[in-house]
């Protein structure tokens, strides 16, 4: 993969400099002969997946921050209350320029533009690759209608600097879904009875990812955008058949986390992390040695030796804090290792005690210590089998069906050997109850992986106004962003996010 990245480099160099040498002429954002090639047209394969790993971050804050998760203590200065606190206006408005999604659905358009013409020595591996890249154009069009509502629909690559060319209005939701859906299906078709992993690795995109996107995607159509049981139905039948492609549910929540468990047979697609290479912007959810060293961990160890340089800017809320407060529950170690200011006489503190309650830190992708460094290396799943499970809860609770069999899959794994069927079972009720309980079990299994807001929101306005506390009633027009003024300016066929005003 590296020798790709290096290719892709060098040639986004070569274009950029041709660019700015003829500022007149259309822009060439890739070098003569470059799609000629089954070598350029890989080259330029690797390099979406450079742009998505840039982007990740971004998706990270858009999916997860402006959730009930974050917004607790920090010991460091924390980073985005804004957006958690939901305090957003027109001359606030966060991710300008739609926070960079265009260029990447740039490079995918360009891609699928010219892949096709180019000669391959084996077909399959050209259908896998345009399967790959409608996949990633669904999951950015996804991305932008969840955070914005209305966008511009663009599908093929931009040629020339014309600013007239690069105006685009806002396309309603509606048809932002129908984009999305046929790209799922577009997606589909090239991969066709093609269930292998590219590479055999979980790092690519695969039918199995698409399957999982389409299952999320209709949840959300269904339920926000009146696509109602038809919808419904067809997630779940997009769910119920990854299954068969390869992945599972780890029997036991240690198997998950940390580098030497990245090749598990949960992960449907992650974000791939290298040292030298690239690593996770996780360490911004740890903190440096100097106030880490000094604490105890809830068992009463010294965190003396405990190696990090990172930072703390992010800190659990007390609701995620008394959520995980179960002993029982494996997520609850797994996810932070709490801090607190002494070891309580040898005893730690078992449960929360917030006087010597220090901070904590994010525990699920820690990477691993290189001598005195600690490398944040892991890859970190986008879908992974369990999200598959808990979509299936929902699009079943939505079809009037039960979804405890789903709920109950994934208290039985992090409960372990301490489950017990009449203790922790969840029993098919109402519609409402159903969904919450999905909520709260996605919480618990889904800390720090971008899906919370995500989840409140796909389950509706009146579950995002009920869990954020930032949020009331006649906030509702809050849960899209606005965009910022300068973008209306440099594109004066976009209207402002409805509900905005100066």
């Amino acid at each position: 993969m590296k020798k790709y990245i290096y290719i892709f480099i060098a040639v986004m160099t070569f274009g950029a400099c041709e660019s700015e040498l003829e500022l007149t002429s259309p822009s060439q954002l890739t070098a003569a002969g470059f799609w000629d090639t089954e070598e350029g047209a890989k080259t330029a394969h690797t390099g979406l997946y450079a742009n998505l790993r840039s982007s990740a971050g971004t998706l990270w804050l858009l999916g997860e921050i402006r959730s009930d998760i974050w917004g607790g203590r920090t010991y460091e200065s924390p980073s985005n209350e804004s957006l958690i606190e939901s305090n957003i206006t027109i001359a606030t408005a966060p991710f300008g320029g739609w926070a960079g999604l265009y260029t990447r659905i740039h490079r995918i358009n360009d891609f699928l533009v010219n892949v096709p013409n180019v000669a391959f020595n084996d077909e399959s591996e050209k259908s896998h690759l345009l399967g790959q890249a409608y996949g990633l154009r669904a999951l950015y069009y996804y991305t932008l209608l969840k955070t914005w509502g209305d966008v511009p629909i663009i599908l093929e690559p931009f040629t020339d600097v014309d600013p007239a060319g690069l105006s685009r209005a806002r396309s309603s939701q509606t048809e932002v879904m129908a984009q999305i859906k046929s790209d799922l299906a577009a997606s589909l078709s090239a991969f066709g009875s093609d269930d292998s992993y590219w590479e055999g690795s979980k790092v690519f995109w695969s039918k199995a990812a698409t399957l999982a996107l389409k299952g999320d995607v209709f949840i959300w159509s269904g339920n926000l955008l009146g696509g109602g049981s038809a919808d419904f139905t067809e997630a779940k039948t997009a769910l119920q058949q990854i299954a068969s492609l390869g992945v599972s549910l780890e029997p036991s929540i240690d198997n998950l986390w940390g580098v030497g468990n990245e090749g598990n047979n949960e992960f449907i697609f992650a974000y791939q992390y290298k040292q030298d290479e690239a690593e996770n912007f996780y360490n911004s959810l740890t903190g440096r040695s100097t106030e880490i060293n000094p604490q105890f961990d809830s068992m009463g160890n010294s965190m003396s030796s405990f190696i990090i340089a990172g930072a703390n800017r992010y800190g659990q809320s007390e609701k995620t804090i008394l959520l995980l407060d179960d002993n029982d529950d494996a997520r609850k170690e797994a996810t932070f290792i709490r801090l607190y200011t002494d070891d309580n006489g040898g005893a730690g503190y078992p449960t929360y005690s917030e006087p010597t309650y220090f901070g904590s830190i994010f525990n699920k992708f820690l990477g691993q210590v290189n001598g005195s460094e600690r490398i944040f290396e892991n890859d970190v799943p986008l879908y992974r089998y369990a999200d598959v499970v808990l979509l299936l809860a929902e699009a079943k609770n939505l079809l009037g069906e039960d979804p405890s069999g789903e709920i109950n899959q994934i208290r039985a794994r992090a409960y372990g050997a301490n489950y017990v069927p009449a203790i922790h079972d969840y029993v098919n009720s109402t519609p409402t109850d159903n969904a919450n309980a999905i909520l709260d079990e996605r919480y618990k299994e889904f800390i720090g992986e971008g899906k919370r807001w995500w989840d409140l929101r796909r389950a509706g306005d009146s579950f995002v106004i009920n869990n954020v506390s930032f949020l009331s009633s006649g906030d509702e027009y809050k849960l899209l962003l606005p965009i910022t003024e300068d973008m209306i300016g440099r594109n004066p066929l976009l209207d402002q996010t409805f509900g905005y005003t100066n």
